[in-house]
């Protein structure tokens, strides 16, 4: 049996290791448990070839995110603005010309994280104990136990504690883990109908040795109806020593192998701005629906659906267990500021 912990934080994501970061301040133990081999959730930055930082998760934030542009200057992470300066393209239809735009320097511009948004994961990681936070931990049962919750993992492992917050995908909870006594009936009928934020979504990444779309007077943005790349946008690093694009793929791309996906990419990229967008020195992509993120299939008719949902903010368990993670917030649901939101207001409970 495991050593007694306040709190039990299942999901080692932006909203879990904000909260016990948070309640590491107030002096409360706390253990996450992580069901995969890496911390961050949602947040996924991997080095390309040339070690450009590149984002296959959560990227940008604004000034209008004070929660998480707090937890940054706390944590001494720097940001800068989204490169936007030039040439900006969209696609209306295959047999037409691009139109061209310009994007004005804006005074509530997007940012990114300077080296990348894992900054971020890896500073809240170096400030929690080690012995406390656990990967490769997949929950499978949740029980009350008098005044103590009894977690079951997937490897026979047995936990205790008083309390337990859930920061998994509201849908991961109640496809995964076993309660006893049951959720009630309205509860467990809300949790499969809570829209996971990016669940489907499929974002790409590509690095270049130099920027030749700033070179021709290019932003590299670009929107298109007709491609299989939907959204894209610069993705020169801080120091402007490392280059490539990021963005997002049409839903059908899922339906293509990898390399397919590529091959599309880089014939819309050449197509729009010439050879030079050939020969990239890594691609990557990443398709949001792995049993991390994903229950199957969603039945969602429309954005957010059911995020911050009241029954959300609620206790159950007598007092015991909680939700939190960006789809309980009743702000910024789905962003990086909802899991950080999300995280302040679970840890003013204790």
């Amino acid at each position: 049996m495991e050593k007694h912990k306040q709190v039990m934080i299942i999901g080692g994501g932006l909203s879990g290791l904000s909260l016990a970061y948070f309640l590491s301040k107030k002096k409360i133990s706390y253990q996450i448990l992580e069901a995969s081999s890496r911390f961050g959730g949602r947040i996924q930055t991997i080095s390309g070839k040339l070690e450009t930082p590149m984002e296959l998760g959560a990227t940008w934030f604004s000034d209008l995110h004070q929660a998480l542009m707090g937890l940054l200057d706390e944590l001494e992470i720097g940001k800068y603005p989204q490169y936007s300066k030039g040439i900006s393209l969209f696609q209306t239809k295959s047999f037409e010309p691009p139109q061209s735009f310009n994007v004005p320097e804006s005074e509530t511009p997007s940012y990114r994280i300077v080296g990348g948004t894992q900054q971020l994961i890896q500073k809240l990681v170096g400030l929690l104990d080690p012995k406390s936070i656990q990967l490769n931990k997949k929950v499978t049962g949740i029980e009350e136990l008098g005044d103590k919750m009894r977690i079951s993992t997937a490897d026979g492992g047995l936990y205790v504690s008083s309390k337990v917050v859930l920061t998994i995908p509201p849908q991961l909870v109640n496809s995964q883990i076993q309660f006893t006594p049951d959720l009630p009936d309205h509860m467990k009928q809300l949790l499969s109908s809570v829209q996971t934020w990016m669940e489907g979504a499929i974002k790409f990444v590509l690095e270049y040795p130099e920027p030749f779309w700033r070179e021709s007077g290019y932003s590299g943005m670009l929107y298109s109806h007709c491609g299989i790349i939907a959204e894209m946008y610069d993705h020169t690093n801080f120091e402007e020593s490392k280059f490539g694009f990021t963005g997002f793929l049409s839903g059908g791309a899922a339906s293509y192998s990898q390399e397919t996906r590529k091959e599309f990419v880089l014939g819309q990229l050449v197509e729009l701005m010439g050879e030079k967008a050939s020969n990239p020195s890594s691609y990557s992509d990443k398709i949001w629906t792995d049993e991390f993120i994903s229950a199957g299939s969603q039945l969602i008719q429309r954005p957010h659906q059911n995020n911050g949902h009241p029954s959300l903010h609620e206790s159950y368990c007598k007092g015991k267990l909680f939700f939190g993670g960006t789809e309980t917030s009743t702000e910024y649901s789905g962003y990086m500021e909802g899991a950080i939101l999300s995280a302040l207001n679970v840890s003013q409970k204790f």
